[in-house]
């Protein structure tokens, strides 16, 4: 059994090597890197070493990879600086990818703000840091996922998917958010066809708790029949954090992960027979 789970299930910086242990342990066989992913943070050539390292000694694959958006390194900001380091950002996570031998990246993308003056120069300058980045990825057989956000950025996904291919940029799904901001996810159904990544997690509706699957208020059932008519070929991938579940011992956690992993993934597969 194939199942994915967030290597910063308990926190997003620090050394990931224990986490990565653990995760092993548990049996996973792939991981979601999340480490920094809202973060200035570059990783050096020794530090994507070592995470090579870790990852062959665990017998872990890397599925996916979340770059980031930064917190002054952003590659749709207004002031150009600002805009070019966060492209530099996001190149960093891209050439990080293809040495840990990922073909996704998942990145944040804000909606179009409001105001006609600076939606101008919002698409402007993301037009310019897409095109950059475009130059970096499709060579290297990378592509960008972007992630649907509450509130909602689904404007802004739309427009980009009409005007850059899938073999640059697709959809990362995250339930979560999916099941405060899309009702009965409508929208994950609309997009399907250019699902590449997903962050499967659960909660109550309201906020983001990134907890166990079919431990909140999400439907299940219709995420799987979704994903199992959707673009989507890797394996169930869970983005959870420990900080928010009922069940704070580590291994218990894990053990809980991979079953509701398993389970989740029995009915993905259930829903594709039918097809």
């Amino acid at each position: 059994m194939n199942l994915s789970i967030s290597a910063d299930y308990v926190k997003s910086k620090g050394c990931p090597e224990p986490y990565l242990r653990k995760i092993a342990d548990a049996g996973f066989s792939h991981v979601h890197w999340g480490h920094h992913y809202h973060t200035d943070f570059i990783y050096s050539k020794h530090e994507i070493h070592q995470i090579s390292k870790w990852l062959d000694e665990y017998n872990l694959k890397l599925l996916d990879l979340h770059a980031s958006s930064g917190m002054e390194k952003q590659f749709f900001a207004m002031r150009e600086y600002q805009r070019l380091a966060g492209v530099e950002l996001v190149e960093n996570r891209l050439l990080m990818a293809a040495e840990l031998g990922t073909d996704v990246i998942i990145i944040h993308i804000p909606e179009e703000p409001d105001p006609a003056d600076e939606k101008v120069l919002f698409w402007s300058q993301l037009h310019k840091s897409m095109d950059e980045l475009q130059k970096i990825a499709v060579p290297r057989g990378i592509r960008i996922a972007l992630e649907n956000l509450f509130p909602s950025n689904f404007t802004t996904i739309h427009r980009l998917f009409d005007e850059y291919d899938p073999s640059f940029l697709g959809l990362c799904y995250d339930t979560g958010h999916g099941n405060i901001n899309d009702k009965n996810f409508e929208r994950f159904d609309i997009l399907k066809d250019r699902l590449i990544s997903v962050h499967l997690h659960d909660n109550n509706g309201m906020t983001d708790d990134h907890n166990l699957v079919f431990s909140g208020t999400i439907d299940w059932e219709r995420v799987a029949g979704i994903l199992a008519s959707s673009a989507y070929t890797k394996c169930v991938s869970m983005e959870l954090m420990i900080w928010k579940s009922e069940t704070k011992d580590e291994d218990k956690f894990l053990a809980r992960a991979f079953e509701t992993g398993t389970v989740l993934s029995e009915m993905i597969a259930r829903e594709k027979a039918v097809d």
